[in-house]
């Protein structure tokens, strides 16, 4: 993939999706300071007041996404938490991690 340009992520028969491809794209595609925000941001009420969104348990998130996220910048920070863990893509946020103390 060329960098500046956005990949296709339709479905192609013959080509199909390359994982790599993706991960390779996928920080140019983020928006860095969400990848900030969930690492120095503490969850601001609940069960786990205080806890760093990154550290939430994903059973925490499953729950926000059955009963809904909250709405604006939290509830975006929390279905974004809940997409990387669930696709067990934590291990992009270690590098953030290193250079974002709280």
């Amino acid at each position: 993939m060329q960098s500046g340009r956005q990949p296709d992520f339709r479905f192609m028969p013959d080509a199909g999706i390359v994982l790599s491809d993706i991960l390779t794209e996928l920080p140019a595609m983020m928006d860095s300071q969400i990848l900030i925000q969930l690492v120095t941001m503490p969850m601001p009420f609940g069960k786990y007041k205080g806890t760093l969104l990154c550290n939430l348990p994903v059973s925490y998130l499953e729950w926000f996404e059955r009963k809904g996220f909250p709405e604006g910048r939290l509830g975006m920070l929390l279905h974004t938490a809940y997409e990387i863990k669930l696709n067990g893509l934590e291990y992009l946020l270690e590098p953030i991690r290193k250079n974002h103390r709280p």
